[in-house]
């Protein structure tokens, strides 16, 4: 346990880089990985274009983007075909709204910010407001091989850190979280190969 010195003692910005530690403590973490078939540009700009994001998730969610304000990355260094025409760079806000549970008659909204975008590498969001206490969610794409057949593709990777509100008492409800966690990205796996095989088909690039 830090003491009541060690938070509010001289100097003071050692006192919020302890506070800084503990939070940080609270904080949990999830990371999901997907290998897919196409080269990583293409992959990367499937994820870049925020038109997706409501694709991706489960149909009785009905996930819209109530507002956005977007502010473009810099130009890509390649033409990916079937590239989007909307790109959230950094600084991007964005304003979702979605169903918690499946018929609800209530909607839940988030407001999250896109930082740290790097064409073909990786960009991240982090929650202003919504359900969460803490959430940063990074998504990353890197060529790899098929750990099996070692066919050139892309390894998607998605780490979330995250806090839940009322802290530690839901922490009980932790095991819980983490299967719906594993459910929501199984789920968007598997989209995610459906939606980049239909614009692979259209677009002719080749798994």
């Amino acid at each position: 346990m830090y003491g009541e010195a060690a938070l509010f003692g001289a100097p003071l910005s050692h006192g919020w880089t302890v506070l800084r530690r503990i939070l940080n403590r609270m904080h949990q973490n999830f990371t999901a990985e997907q290998w897919l078939p196409y080269p990583v540009d293409f992959v990367f700009a499937f994820f870049a274009n925020p038109e997706n994001l409501p694709r991706l998730m489960p149909g009785w969610q009905k996930t819209r983007i109530e507002e956005a304000a977007f502010r473009p990355p810099p130009p890509p260094p390649t033409r990916v075909p079937g590239a989007p025409t909307i790109v959230a760079g950094d600084g991007t806000t964005m304003t979702l709204s979605f169903r918690p549970v499946p018929f609800s008659p209530i909607r839940v909204s988030w407001v999250a910010a896109i930082g740290h975008f790097t064409w073909n590498e990786g960009f991240c969001d982090t929650q202003l407001s919504g359900p969460f206490y803490f959430w940063h969610h990074c998504h990353s794409v890197g060529a790899a091989a098929h750990p099996q057949t070692g066919k050139p593709g892309t390894l998607l990777r998605d780490q979330v850190e995250y806090q839940l509100p009322l802290d530690p008492v839901s922490r009980l409800a932790l095991a819980v979280v983490r299967k719906q966690f594993q459910a929501i990205f199984n789920f968007r796996h598997k989209r995610t190969e459906e939606l980049l095989a239909l614009i692979a088909a259209r677009t002719g690039v080749s798994a």
